[in-house]
This record gives structure tokens, sequence and C-alpha cells, in this order.
């Protein structure tokens, strides 16, 4: 990509990701092509590489107020070099020459997110331009809150891009560390669409697997699937002012990182509940949180589309199943785009945007005073 904006409409990019989960960087080389104002997506490959845990601890160590401006400074450039081979890795894997593709498109890691007021992703572009001799799309969020918006949720742009339908309102509820929801009611325009952060997702299921049960994850929700929810300790935490807050809004680590695990855990404690039973509760709050978001601020949705690592909790997807009756619930991968790597994809189609020239966020979603371009390009 040697000038801006690129007249091509077909383009080849790989899409890099690290979620609040902070378990990993996932990649997607994905095709991008636009046509008569519409865009699709065809993905020829996807890595996902799981941080050593050494790794992990440290960025974790991190996403707090008080880490040392050198520790940030040092891993903006380390974890800029895992992404790097991430990317590498991707673009062997989809067997095209590294010379055909356009551009790798970043997200980065977040470590610390204010709504409304600024954000930080570490990662390095110029790292990874200089170790793939490509050009990158990087820091996403910035312009969207300077634009007045939360710099999230941004993938409820390309939901709408690629799922909007002239008959079915649809809810697209992504099950990340944070939960997050695209609502696009049928036909709808660009300023029709509702999009936030319904609040925790898997970030407390993780976190009690492991500061109750030594485990990373509830794999399969097998722990929860075994206790009792305590209506009295989900009580307790639904009375947290997020879930009533009014849309447009954000979360993340921030909030619901270990520090309130540990509260859930020592409340737990002094509740005398056992672990599974602790799952269970933390896992209901997922459902309720998402079923109450649902209740008043997306009313008529017709079909509910699930993405993010939580698809593979099969106890979380059942309640929520049933919470969330009558409307039908399906998996994204019913649609054709892998569960695991949707926002990787995400990313590639925003970095294409960014490419092009064209915004890549949703006001009505985001609460920005206008639709921007997004990102920074680094060449190669």
């Amino acid at each position: 990509m040697r000038t801006w904006p690129v007249e091509k409409d077909r383009l080849l990019v790989v899409g890099l990701i690290s979620g609040t989960s902070v378990d990993g960087i996932d990649a997607a080389v994905v095709e991008v092509s636009r046509h008569a104002g519409s865009v699709h997506v065809q993905t020829s490959a996807t890595v996902a590489r799981p941080f050593e845990p050494a790794t992990r601890r440290r960025i974790l160590d991190l996403c707090r107020p008080d880490a040392p401006l050198e520790a940030v400074c040092a891993a903006n450039f380390d974890v800029a070099g895992e992404f790097a081979a991430v990317a590498l890795e991707a673009i062997e894997r989809c067997g095209k020459p590294r010379t055909e593709i356009d551009l790798i498109a970043s997200h980065g890691q977040t470590i610390w997110h204010i709504p409304g007021h600024s954000t930080l992703q570490i990662g390095e572009a110029a790292v990874i331009a200089e170790r793939t001799g490509l050009p990158v799309a990087s820091n996403f969020r910035v312009r969207d809150i300077a634009a007045g918006g939360h710099g999230a949720p941004l993938v409820s742009y390309v939901d709408y891009l690629l799922f909007r339908d002239a008959h079915r309102g649809r809810a697209l509820q992504n099950l990340g560390g944070i939960g997050n929801v695209t609502w696009i009611p049928a036909g709808a325009a660009p300023e029709d669409v509702i999009s936030f952060d319904t609040g925790p997702g898997n970030i407390l299921i993780d976190g009690l697997a492991r500061l109750a049960a030594g485990k990373e994850r509830d794999e399969g929700g097998a722990l929860a699937a075994q206790g009792r929810v305590s209506a009295d300790l989900l009580a307790e935490l639904l009375r947290d002012p997020y879930y009533a807050g009014r849309p447009p809004k954000t979360t993340g680590r921030e909030k619901y990182g270990e520090a309130y695990a540990r509260d859930i855990l020592t409340r737990g404690q002094q509740l005398g509940l056992p672990t599974a039973d602790l799952l269970a509760t933390v896992t209901m709050l997922t459902v309720r949180s998402i079923a109450g978001a649902y209740k008043a601020y997306l009313p008529g949705a017709q079909e509910v589309i699930l993405s993010g690592g939580g698809v593979h909790n099969q106890t979380l997807v059942r309640w929520l199943g049933e919470a969330l009756a009558p409307v039908p619930v399906a998996i994204i991968a019913q649609y054709g785009l892998d569960p695991d790597f949707k926002e990787a994809i995400a990313f590639a189609v925003i970095g294409a945007q960014t490419a092009w020239g064209l915004p890549g966020n949703l006001p009505a979603a985001t609460g920005a005073t206008r639709p921007v371009i997004l990102g920074d390009i680094t060449p190669a």
C-alpha cells in the first residue's frame, strides 16, 4: 500500500487482536471486497497463539492504574514482536506470497480504557511493520474517542455491514472477556443500530475458575453445571449500577478484573458457597446481564447470534438460550464465520475501511459525534 486512500476494491488483510481475556493473539487472513456499498469477506487462514504464562502475567500486571511506565514502554515493543510473529504464521498458512498481502490491521492489546476519555493499546505498529515488511493500520479506538465516542464497541460497524437484514431484527452477541451486543433492527440504517457492552462475558468466570479452582477457565462450563446459583450473591452482583446505565456504554478489565473477582470470592466464602456454586453464580450473572439488557433496549429481536470464546461454554450457551426463549439463539459459525476469530476478522474489515479512506465507526453505537476514519497507518 503505497498511496492512500487505496483505490482497489479487493484487499487481502491480516487482522490481529488480543482481547480482554488476555489469553493470546488471534489472526485472520481475510479477503475484504466492496461493491455497491456492500462489503464481503472470505477468510483464507486463521491462527490462535496462546500467550506463554509468563507473558500473560506480565500483561495482566500492566492492567492497573499504577503500572510502572518503564514496564508499559518495554511491553509495547515486546508484545508487538509476538503480534508480528503470529501475522507471519497466518500469512504462511494461507499459502499466498507475502507480496500479495495489502495490509496488517492490528488492534493490539488493551491495557487500560477510560470510556469516553482515553484508551491505551500496546503492540507498537512500527515493530510489526519492520518485522513483516508490510504496512500496518493500528490504534483504531482513539479517533472515535476524539470524536466524542467511547472508542467501543467498534465491531458493531462490521456487524452492521455483514448481518443487516431487510426482514429480521438480529442481535449479535459477543461472549468475550466482556460481553457486547450489536442490535440491528430489520431494514436498519446505520443510525438505527444500538451497540454496547452488556457487562462481564467470560472475565469473571475465568477469574473465579483461577482463584477458586486453580484452573485457567471453566472448560465447557462443567463446574458451573455442577453448582447451584446463589440467589443472594446474584442479587447483590446485579445491583451494580453499570447494568442500569443506558447505552452507549462500555466497560472492561478496569472494572471487572481480578480485584472484582477476588471480592466475589471473599463474599462467596462469607456465604459458605462451594466453588461450583460460585462458578454457577457468575455464569448466571453473565446470562442475566445480557437478558436484562435485551429486555430493556432490544425490543423485537427475532434472532440472536453468538460469537467469542464463550460459545465453547455449553452451560453459558444453554442458560442463555433458556433466558432468551422463545427467540432462537445460534452460533455465528452457522453463518460462515469462525466464532473464535470474529474480532480478528472484524478488525481486518475495519483496516480495509481505513485503507479505503472510509469511516469505521457507528456513532449510534459508540456515541461519537460523527462517522470517522479510524486508526493510524504505518508504512512498510
